[in-house]
Order: C-alpha cells, then sequence, then structure tokens
C-alpha cells in the first residue's frame, strides 16, 4: 500500500512541477511581448456613423421647430395680455358708466 501512496505522491509532484513549468512559461511569453520594441499599436479613432450629416440636419430641424414654437408662444402671450388688457379697460369703462352717469340720469 506503501507503493501504491508512493507512486500517487510521486505522479502529484511530476504535475505540480509541470505546472510550474507551464506557468513559468507563459510569464516569460507575457513578459516578452510586453516588453518588444515593434509591439503592434491600433491607432484608436472616434466612431462616426454612416449618415452623420443626416443627423445634423435632423438636429436643425428639431432645433427650428423648438425655436418657432417659442416664437410662437411669446406672440400668443403678447396677443392675450393684449386682450386682457382691452377688456379690463372695458369692464372699468362700464362700471364707471354705472355707478357714475347712469345713476345721475335716474334721479333727474
Amino acid at each position: 500500500m506503501t507503493s501504491q501512496d508512493d507512486h500517487h505522491k510521486e505522479l502529484e509532484k511530476r504535475e505540480r512541477i509541470l505546472r510550474e513549468r507551464k506557468v513559468e512559461l507563459r510569464l516569460r511569453e507575457m513578459e516578452s511581448d510586453i516588453h518588444t520594441p515593434n509591439a503592434p499599436f491600433q491607432k484608436t479613432v472616434k466612431h462616426q456613423p454612416h449618415n452623420f450629416q443626416k443627423q445634423w440636419v435632423k438636429k436643425l430641424i428639431l432645433g427650428g421647430k423648438l425655436f418657432a414654437f417659442g416664437v410662437t408662444a411669446l406672440v400668443a402671450v403678447r396677443i392675450a395680455s393684449a386682450v386682457a388688457g382691452i377688456m379690463i379697460i372695458a369692464a372699468l369703462a362700464w362700471i364707471s358708466y354705472k355707478l357714475f352717469f347712469e345713476s345721475k340720469q335716474n334721479h333727474r
């Protein structure tokens, strides 16, 4: 039984040594790849879609629509304030007429 254990331990020892050699070899390969003077470098470039011009046109159109919407809203607010001013002045004039002029005509 000890011979089988010895044989098994010997196999494990050889496997461990073999794994260590493989790791050392791979480390040496990686180190040589890192320190090579003519290492291939890839130049990075920004990704630009094929329809790059179309995107700018779409953004320009969207900006124009937003600007037009803002101008329309501003004009609508100006018109509404003018109409409200006219209505307030008309209401004050009507109330003034009812209070001051109509009551004098009824008392005569």
